[in-house]
């Protein structure tokens, strides 16, 4: 079997959450993200809210899980709203949450508030589809490594059942430092999402290798074309 860097193309795919959350992209772009999603038999599939309805009639009878954001991108907007949000996502058959948490109330020191935010996230997916999971974007390029480790642990202390570095909305995305820092704070027990500016084969092995389990990427079939020609 070819493998790179000691990766196999399936171990390749299974870290992949093929993405497209550009607020302009048409529906010709979501299609062709269905595509590649369905033909590359990525991990999951993570899209705009707006088109879960759709995505999932299309993704029906594949195993690619249909992701989509909630409270996105800034993390901002009212509890009450990102409940709602939560519950018609998993209602129209998202199978995976990626939420911003309060990015205001946290650089604010507002712990509480933000576990709490989290927290009811949680409790709509499950309380919608016990299936589902919640992956909470903390927006890594604005922390210290301390702050990175008190988000993580406010995640985990919600019920989130991952962790993600960045919306790919800001200054930048994933690094392997933060990466780590997250994989150190939470352990083996909940997943960590690199994404943000992922866009070769050697830049998902390296954040694989730092400890993330999954890695967000809007260029799927280029960074599978790579192992193509790398892999030996």
């Amino acid at each position: 079997m070819p493998t790179y860097r000691g990766y196999s193309k399936e171990q390749i795919v299974s870290l992949i959450d093929h993405t497209l959350l550009k607020p302009e992209a048409t529906a010709n772009d979501l299609d062709a993200c269905i595509d590649t999603a369905l033909a590359s038999e990525v991990k999951a599939m993570c899209i705009r809210p707006m088109d879960v309805a759709y995505s999932a009639k299309a993704l029906s009878g594949s195993n690619v899980l249909l992701c989509t954001v909630v409270g996105f991108p800034h993390g901002t907007v009212t509890t009450h709203t990102k409940v709602q949000e939560t519950i018609e996502a998993v209602k129209n058959g998202a199978l995976e949450i990626d939420m911003v948490m309060n990015l205001g109330a946290f650089a604010t020191g507002d712990h509480l508030f933000v576990q709490e935010d989290i927290e009811a996230v949680v409790k709509a997916t499950k309380g919608t589809n016990a299936k589902a999971i919640v992956k909470v974007i903390l927006e890594t390029c604005l922390w210290s490594r301390e702050q990175i480790i008190a988000a993580c642990q406010l995640s985990v202390a919600a019920g989130a059942d991952f962790v993600k570095t960045s919306t790919g909305f800001h200054s930048s995305g994933a690094t392997v430092e933060a990466i780590k820092t997250m994989r150190e704070t939470v352990g083996d027990g909940i997943g960590v999402k690199a994404s943000g500016g992922i866009r070769t084969l050697d830049a998902l092995i390296d954040m694989a290798e730092a400890g993330a389990s999954r890695v967000g990427a809007s260029g799927t079939a280029a960074i599978l074309l790579e192992f193509a020609e790398k892999a030996q």
